[in-house]
């Protein structure tokens, strides 16, 4: 029968060899190096961006940095009520080698499908409309995919800080920070060790264009179910990374300066819709790919530990207080001085555990390790975000972005409810 001893030991390594071995993971991990002679070009990319707004600054911005990399062209899907907009907005800039299309209703799912039969290039990238390229992540992000093995590409992410911050925005965008920085470790590390990730990021993605036309790709798409009572039209990286992985296809993840991709995230409270989000969307995921798909657990089976099955197992004010109470009563037969030396390890221990994997941030910014302990109370009240988003796995809403929820009745839909269909208007094409 297991003691208090063993349960410590065998929670304690569950939860710390992980972060042991990603670290060493980190350390190792190499982006697939550019090729002397490489095949592919930036003209061999398409660029395709959804839009709901169709305009204004950030969007400009994207535009004018995927530009500079050169692809073959951009396609802007939008919604229609907002296609003038977008229209005049390229016309006006300038903007060369841009194709706009449409959809009646704001979908990302829907212009994603939209845009992908317009694409006359072999390989496509998918981009948010808050990003910023560097204009030497095109070379970078191509050169996994001169391996035909390889069926998508993601890339390190930053946030791009704000100019002045008031105290607020300070600490809402340095949640943010660490959020992307802890995304950046768990996929350099995952792929170090077997090739896994938690999910392609649809910040900025590449994929063979061949994959996404596919008729069978399409099809599951636009009619994927969630516990066969729902049809699910959110979530859409998380699909496509899902997919690749069952159908044999090799991911990477290009960690690299010359890579990074900057974005935004909330500054003010609604950071926590945001993370409410994304926490909806890792449960749905996560069980799809562990208990559904069933896939991972062979071919990426550290990746499952280290990632997957945190989703269900990973609540850091339960397992620090388990960990506290176990101490305890393992070393209640000790020696005072002993306990209290043992007890001052564990607490520095777990202490380090926290900011380990987010070093990289805090040697860019030291300033910001002064706000280490918002970080840290933040990770236990992150668990109540965790548990409510368990309860609230059937809602999709956003709640963080003007318009991002009009089509909220749409993104999770009964099977069997009748829906109306989206329908599309011509591109239109412009050029200097």
């Amino acid at each position: 029968m297991f003691s208090c001893h063993h349960v410590f030991l065998l929670l304690f390594l569950y939860r710390y060899v992980r972060l042991a071995v990603n670290l060493v993971a980190f350390c190792l991990h190499r982006p697939i190096p550019l090729p002397e002679t490489p095949r592919l070009t930036s003209q061999n990319v398409t660029v395709v961006i959804p839009s709901l707004q169709g305009d204004g600054g950030e969007l400009w911005e994207t535009i004018r940095s995927i530009l500079v990399t050169e692809p073959y062209e951009i396609i802007l899907v939008t919604v229609e009520a907002q296609e003038q907009r977008a229209r005049r907005m390229v016309k006006e800039s300038n903007f060369s080698k841009v194709r706009i299309c449409s959809v009646s209703q704001p979908n990302k799912r829907r212009q994603m499908v939209r845009a992908i039969p317009e694409v006359r290039t072999e390989i496509t990238i998918f981009a948010d409309d808050d990003v910023t390229w560097p204009s030497t992540l095109l070379p970078w992000m191509l050169a996994p995919l001169e391996d035909e093995r390889y069926g998508g590409v993601g890339t390190n992410q930053r946030l791009r800080r704000a100019e002045q911050p008031n105290l607020q925005q300070r600490i809402w965008g340095y949640l943010g920070a660490l959020y992307l920085e802890r995304r950046n470790f768990d996929c350099a590390s995952c792929m170090v060790m077997d090739g896994g990730l938690p999910c392609l990021s649809g910040r900025t993605v590449a994929y063979r264009t061949s994959i996404l036309c596919d008729e069978a790709f399409t099809h599951q798409f636009t009619h994927e179910e969630w516990l066969g009572q729902y049809q699910l039209n959110a979530d859409d990286d998380n699909f496509i990374t899902r997919w690749l992985v069952s159908h044999g296809k090799q991911i990477s993840y290009q960690h690299h300066k010359q890579a990074e991709v900057l974005t935004t995230l909330e500054d003010n409270s609604k950071f926590l819709k945001q993370c409410l989000r994304w926490s909806r969307s890792n449960w749905r995921s996560n069980i799809t790919s562990m208990f559904y798909d069933g896939h991972i657990w062979i071919r990426q089976p550290w990746s499952t530990y280290a990632v997957y099955l945190t989703t269900v197992s990973h609540w850091a004010i339960l397992w620090d207080a388990l960990l506290i109470y176990l101490y305890f009563d393992m070393a209640g037969s000790w020696q005072r001085e002993s306990q209290d030396k043992g007890f001052a390890v564990l607490v520095s221990w777990m202490f380090l555990s926290k900011f380990l994997k987010l070093l990289g941030h805090y040697i860019r910014y030291p300033v910001d390790f002064l706000l280490l302990p918002v970080s840290i109370l933040f990770g236990y009240f992150h668990g109540l975000i965790k548990g409510y988003a368990m309860l609230s796995l059937n809602v999709t809403a956003w709640g963080s972005r003007e318009g991002a929820d009009d089509d909220d009745a749409y993104r999770m839909i009964r099977v069997g409810q009748k829906h109306q269909a989206h329908d599309c208007r011509t591109p239109v094409y412009y050029s200097q």
